[in-house]
């Protein structure tokens, strides 16, 4: 699949705050950690948008949902990363903040306490078909498949999409909200996704199947593109049933792993864009992959 024929990025998803906390070892329970904490933009649509348009693609463009506390703030960091906002303000609910427990041994592991806020609150009145105007991708964070209004947009975008001839992508974001959602529930929600981009983690858990590669393979008999994630394992590209490349990842030094995968994303349909095979499109997103690890948070530098 090669995608280039010019045309914007629109990313749909998640615009959040997160609060990364790096500590060294287990967490001591009943009393202090010593941790090295920060407060910064995330989300893994917002982050997919920042390392898209980090990774060359000219024009980015993010429709998420956000509280009135922070929404200037966040405005402002998606414009220094060269995204196009588009950010609805929500009169009754905060800005979504998701709390990142980085443990900052080897493998720099993080785990995800998360309050979706304002973001799972975009519904169909936020969808407009002006908005596919000059877009030849619209890329869906999986997060918006975890309530009811989202899911009601996610239907809405994928019907203007189809009418226009637009291909979407959509990343499943997040092994335990799947558990909640079900594996059928997912398949039907995402008919007509032209690619999916799991994780190792929810790759095996959408096909039951304990080897990554069998689970792509089989996700590509109902998705034409499955480019599976396997952080330090690189990344498979499966079509029709058979896995037809292994990406090999690029050595890095983990400090933190917040947004690693959106910034394959990100890269990977940068790349796709700009005419790219889907497996050389993979090699860009094991570069920027890379990248994130040795970087605090889930965003790429900014432009400013």
């Amino acid at each position: 699949m090669t995608a280039g024929r010019g045309g914007a990025l629109l990313v749909v998803g998640d615009v959040v705050t997160d609060v990364v906390a790096r500590h060294r070892g287990p967490l001591a329970t009943g009393t202090d950690t010593a941790a090295s904490i920060r407060t910064l933009p995330g989300g893994a649509g917002a982050n997919v948008a920042c390392w898209a348009a980090h990774r060359g693609c000219p024009d980015v463009r993010m429709l998420g949902r956000v509280g009135a506390d922070s929404a200037g703030w966040h405005e402002r960091e998606l414009a220094c990363h060269g995204v196009r906002p588009h950010l609805v303000v929500d009169a009754q609910a905060p800005t979504g903040t998701v709390i990142c427990l980085v443990d900052t041994g080897e493998a720099a592991e993080r785990t995800f306490l998360t309050d979706s806020g304002a973001c799972l609150r975009l519904d169909p009145g936020d969808w407009s078909d002006a908005l596919l105007d000059g877009v030849a991708w619209l890329h869906l964070s999986g997060y918006l498949l975890f309530s009811e209004p989202s899911r009601a947009l996610v239907a809405a975008a994928l019907e203007s999409a189809r009418a226009r001839g637009v291909p979407v992508s959509l990343d499943p974001a997040s092994a335990g909200f799947l558990v909640g959602l079900g594996v059928e529930r997912f398949l039907e929600l995402v008919a007509g996704v032209a690619v999916l981009l799991p994780s190792r983690d929810e790759a095996c858990l959408l096909t039951g199947l304990p080897d990554t590669a069998d689970a792509a393979a089989k996700l590509s008999r109902h998705i034409p593109l499955v480019v599976a994630k396997q952080g330090a394992r690189g990344a498979l590209v499966a079509r029709s049933g058979a896995v037809r490349a292994r990406v090999p990842a690029v050595p890095a030094t983990p400090r933190d792993t917040t947004g690693a995968g959106d910034a394959f994303t990100g890269a990977f349909l940068a790349a796709l864009l700009a005419g790219a095979e889907a497996e050389e499109a993979a090699a860009e997103g094991c570069r920027a992959g890379a990248q994130a690890v040795e970087r605090v948070g889930g965003r790429p530098p900014a432009s400013r």
